[in-house]
């Protein structure tokens, strides 16, 4: 079935997740964090997808900007910086601004021009999603964002993955579905999406019942996934 539908995963797919840690490194009055950025960023994104997990199997969901905020709290009590409020702060309002990766734009403007519907479906909320495309300039681009606000629980349930159709009018075989979380990528194929895992990292593959349909170091190649 010939794909009309591209839906992207944001935080780690389009926009680099660790952005926030690296530029606040940069920047001298954090100079304590040059040494130890990317081990932060690492753990303050493991723990705030942890926190969706268990969030959305014990029933307590929450909105995407406190688990973000309590995965950080986390990182930063583990790296020995849980009283550094200033550096706390600017974290969070990096976040609020995360740039997407180089080859995002054009890989998007060239699925536009081959008239797919484009649109992202996320765990962030509503208003982070806002910040982060009116930040990287994208808005023009996309068709819809789509959060699982709408639904009350976090990916991988279905009931997020169902925001799709209902939007669009697709069947699943019409979805080229786009993550670089390989679980992400797992749960969609089990849903029915086709589906292309951005394994920037070159991790292994998840020991899960799904696997993806296309593997790809970068977002570069999803324009021709979808040309025949």
């Amino acid at each position: 079935m010939q794909i009309t539908t591209c839906i992207f995963d944001a935080y780690g797919t389009l926009f680099d997740v660790a952005a926030a840690a690296r530029q606040a490194a940069s920047e001298p009055e954090f100079p304590h964090l040059q040494d130890n950025w990317a081990e932060l960023a690492n753990h303050w994104r493991l723990k705030q997808l942890q926190y969706t997990w268990l969030r959305a199997i014990t029933n307590a969901h929450t909105d995407f900007w406190e688990v973000t905020q309590d995965g950080l709290d986390w990182a930063m009590e583990a790296a020995g910086l849980a009283g550094d409020r200033a550096l706390r702060h600017r974290l969070l309002d990096l976040y609020w601004e995360l740039q997407p990766y180089p080859e995002v734009p054009a890989m998007l403007e060239t699925l536009k021009h081959a008239g797919m519907n484009i649109a992202i479906l996320s765990n962030g909320s509503p208003a982070m999603l806002d910040g982060a495309v009116q930040s990287a300039g994208l808005g023009d681009v996309l068709d819809d964002v789509l959060s699982v606000e709408s639904v009350g629980i976090f990916k991988p349930d279905a009931r997020v993955y169902d925001l799709v159709g209902k939007r669009f009018g697709c069947e699943r075989k019409e979805v080229l579905f786009v993550s670089s979380n390989g679980w992400d990528a797992a749960g969609a194929s089990g849903y029915g999406f086709v589906t292309a895992w951005v394994n920037r990292a070159d991790e292994p593959v998840d020991r899960m019942p799904w696997k993806p349909s296309h593997i790809l170091p970068d977002l570069t190649a999803i324009p021709h996934l979808v040309e025949g």
